[in-house]
């Protein structure tokens, strides 16, 4: 089992920057990737960046040059700063991490980006 926590989420206006967190517990050693996904009201839940066990980055391309994943040295917690937002990036922002058999969520922090 591997739990959860995201956090860092809130309201900023277009063009501001937030830094997500999300501290993984549990069986962490399990973890081959952990990423953010992202849930707009109406729409599908969406990727917007991974990071795998050996530190290789994937983005959306939707954010690339605007969002950077990382994680610590010991691959907790996995961070997302957000730059350069734009209203469109307004949603739900829910931390992922998938181990060989499973994957499991976090319970997801707002985003708003609004003036």
């Amino acid at each position: 089992q591997v739990q959860l926590v995201e956090s860092g989420g809130g309201l900023v206006q277009p063009g501001g920057s937030l830094r997500l967190s999300c501290a993984a517990s549990g069986n962490i050693f399990s973890i081959l990737a952990m990423g953010w996904y992202r849930q707009a009201p109406g729409k599908q839940r969406e990727l917007v960046a991974i990071i795998t066990s050996g530190g290789i980055p994937r983005y959306a391309d939707s954010v690339k040059g605007r969002f950077t994943i990382s994680r610590d040295n010991a691959k907790n917690p996995v961070y997302l700063q957000m730059n350069s937002l734009k209203p469109e990036d307004t949603a739900v922002y829910y931390c992922k991490a998938q181990t060989g058999q499973f994957a499991y969520w976090g319970q997801g922090t707002q985003v708003t980006v609004s003036s």
